[in-house]
């Protein structure tokens, strides 16, 4: 009953018909919070683009400046000499042919992939299993490079993959409620910034149609875009 009644004074706190200003949706996300994890803090933004178009695809890759505040693990599919630097730089589990293998037997306790070019002819093979998951490297996001220390330390800070998806949507994490709201607000200034940066030439009319946050349980709260693009 306790629980029904935080969620249901949470919901009551958030007025649904108004757009706040990026600052103050960042100290109500918190406010309207009711579980008593410490809820992620997530992003949805509708684009002005129709990803059916590939030349409307918007995809990227951004460090967030606060990081996610969490834990990564970070797998790396190399060999050699850049195995070696992939351990040293944090990675949590490297290998070659063999953890190709255990990848395709089911193994997928791991939050970011990271491949060497020579290694996705192997890696290739992988795409039913990690591809639905978002866990695909991709050198588009820079998931696919020989400079693999670079691409860990970044996983470990706080990397964030943004992709749009078929009903012109990016969802994407941006912290946790126990961030202070600066913070997170910080966070979604330069995701935001890194998807305007992605905007493609052939997107027509509005771009930024809408901007939501929402703990993991929590109601979403209605962001106005004027209150990031004018600083974007």
């Amino acid at each position: 009953m306790k629980s029904a009644k935080r969620r249901k004074e949470a919901i009551s706190s958030v007025d649904r018909t108004k757009r706040y200003p990026l600052d103050e949706a960042c100290a109500l996300v918190k406010r309207a919070s009711f579980a008593k994890f410490d809820e992620s803090v997530d992003l949805a933004v509708r684009l002005g683009v129709n990803p059916k178009h590939a030349d409307q695809m918007v995809r990227g890759a951004i460090v967030l400046p606060n990081g996610l505040g969490k834990t990564i693990r970070v797998l790396v599919f190399a060999k050699g000499e850049k195995a070696i630097e992939a351990e040293a730089a944090g990675a949590d589990m490297v290998g070659a042919d063999e953890m190709v293998a255990k990848v395709q037997e089911g193994f997928l306790d791991f939050d970011t992939a990271i491949a060497t070019p020579d290694m996705m002819g192997q890696v290739g093979r992988l795409g039913r299993v990690l591809g639905p998951r978002g866990l695909m490297p991709n050198p588009k996001v820079g998931t696919v490079t020989m400079d693999v220390a670079k691409a860990v330390k970044e996983a470990k800070a706080g990397k964030v993959d943004f992709r749009v998806e078929k009903a012109g949507v990016v969802h994407a994490p941006v912290g946790k409620r126990s961030f202070d709201s600066d913070k997170l607000a910080a966070n979604i200034r330069v995701l935001i910034g890194a998807l305007i940066k992605a905007k493609p030439t052939t997107a027509k009319g509005t771009y930024l149609r809408s901007i939501s946050i929402s703990t993991t349980m929590g109601p979403g709260i209605k962001v106005d875009p004027g209150s990031i693009e004018e600083e974007a």
